[in-house]
């Protein structure tokens, strides 16, 4: 296993204290409930409801936070029952208001007042999203910004770890490596990313770590034409002052105190090559749109891109993943005459990253389902001859590339690299099962939610499919999301 991975014994950096083996076997009963609470996204319940089911929704009652779960809560138990609080910390004893009572398994609670904090507890940086206010006045969108900056890279840890392990029985215990400019003290940095851009921009320069990192800031509209971040959990649209996660640029240009009627939301964006745009967007013109073409710049290279589609958001983010792909690469297995895919390729990011490092004659297909991206991606890999963008949604383009090679192309399609970058619902059986057929040569896994990169990471397994390296990387601080980048041979 790569060597930027810890086996559990390293519990210092990978669990919180106290974690010990009945809080795990508690843990391991509270499996199907862990999986509900990341999957389920209904808006909370009325504070007077009874959620659905007969629940006591309104409720305070006093738990003993031991544990976190997937989704940005941690879990506790009232009478024996798993309840998902938000807002605490492994460790505390909480006050918290049921929210939710309508599964049978679980309940869902806020915490309303903390009666023993955690040593990690600090005042949270955003105001708007503080345990002071009521749950149902917190902004939502920075559910870990209570917690010291470094334990939350903990926390997540142990959300991949316990994943990998309910999941696809793997023992893993990764460092969450901070973005350049976000490292606190006590992060452990391996080598490979000590040598990147170790530093804080010009942008964020005055910005404590962790704050300042967002290029896309997506503002909801309510009926009053009110804008701001929706609560946590909810479509209820808070006013906010301040957006501290955001870049200075995109901050300053949010229209905070604006009011936009009729429209459904309001994009914020701040290009990295300058040049801030607000785009509210409206149900009658939203199909109707054309493309407003940006730049992005990464390294020396920049990709052209419609500002309303997807990029990466963190303001290093693209950086860390083009370098976190070269280096996953094994060179033994790369052959750049191979059938190489970049699946889900947006606009070609991380086939440029492979073409960059294996050079211009490199051949790689980037296959992306939006033909508005596909045509950028096509220009943004013009400078390699080999490559190649294809609109189509991935699930029908490997099934059909297994079924019809022939035996010239099965040899290729066995040679590749595929790097494989699903949404958040991750790749799904059809997909792996397509990918186990074709038989590449080395699969790199970027993934941005740890349950479902653990669920197709058992899947490739049945196929005889490995992890053999492992990278975790902060690029959502103070958010419960984590990215991962791993490489899967036989």
């Amino acid at each position: 296993m790569a060597t930027d991975n810890r086996r559990r014994s390293r519990a210092g950096r990978s669990r919180p204290a106290g974690r010990d083996t009945a809080a795990r076997a508690d843990a391991r009963r509270d499996t199907a409930a862990r999986a509900d609470a990341g999957r389920d996204t209904a808006p909370r319940a009325d504070a007077a409801g009874t959620g659905g089911s007969g629940g006591p929704v309104g409720t305070d009652i006093e738990l003993e936070v031991t544990n976190v779960a997937h989704g940005g809560v941690f879990v506790a138990r009232h009478e024996g029952r798993v309840v998902f609080v938000s807002d605490a910390i492994p460790g505390e004893r909480v006050r918290a208001r049921i929210s939710e009572a309508r599964h049978g398994s679980f309940w869902r609670a806020d915490t309303v007042e903390v009666l023993t904090p955690s040593e990690h507890r600090r005042p949270h940086v955003w105001s708007a999203a503080s345990v002071d206010r009521d749950p149902a006045d917190r902004a939502g969108g920075a559910e870990f910004g209570h917690i010291e900056l470094g334990y939350q890279r903990s926390l997540k840890a142990i959300v991949i770890s316990d994943a990998l392990d309910r999941m696809a029985k793997l023992e893993l215990a990764p460092i969450v490596e901070p973005a350049p400019g976000d490292e606190v003290p006590g992060d452990e940095v391996p080598a490979a990313a000590a040598a990147g851009e170790a530093h804080r921009d010009a942008a964020t320069a005055d910005q404590a770590p962790g704050l300042g990192w967002r290029t896309r800031v997506r503002l909801q509209v309510a009926e009053d034409g009110t804008v701001g971040p929706y609560a946590a959990r909810s479509h209820r649209v808070i006013a906010v002052d301040d957006l501290p996660l955001a870049t200075a640029a995109v901050a300053a240009a949010a229209p905070l105190r604006s009011s936009f009627p009729g429209a459904r939301s309001v994009d914020v964006i701040g290009p990295s090559t300058g040049g801030e745009i607000v785009f509210p967007n409206e149900p009658a013109r939203a199909s109707a749109s054309r493309p407003h073409i940006i730049r992005e710049r990464v390294g020396e290279r920049e990709f052209e891109l419609d500002a309303r589609g997807f990029w990466q958001v963190h303001h290093q983010a693209a950086s860390v993943l083009t370098r976190a792909v070269q280096d996953a690469v094994d060179d033994a297995s790369f052959d750049p005459a191979a059938a190489n895919l970049d699946l889900y390729g947006g606009v070609g990011l991380l086939a440029a990253a492979v073409g960059d490092r294996f050079g211009r004659t490199t051949k790689i297909t980037s296959v992306e389902s939006a033909a508005t991206a596909t045509d950028f991606a096509a220009r943004n890999l013009a400078d390699w001859v080999g490559a190649a963008a294809v609109t189509d949604r991935v699930e029908r383009y490997v099934a059909r590339a297994a079924a019809q090679a022939s035996g010239v192309e099965r040899g290729r399609q066995r040679a590749a690299t595929v790097v494989l970058d699903p949404p958040r619902s991750g790749a799904g059986k059809a997909v792996v099962g397509s990918l186990l057929a074709l038989e590449p040569a080395q699969i790199v896994y970027v993934a941005c939610d740890p349950v479902a990169f653990a669920r197709d990471v058992a899947l490739f397994a049945a196929g005889g499919y490995e992890v053999r390296a492992l990278r975790a990387f902060d690029l959502f601080p103070h958010t419960h999301h984590v990215e991962v980048v791993a490489r899967l041979t036989r």
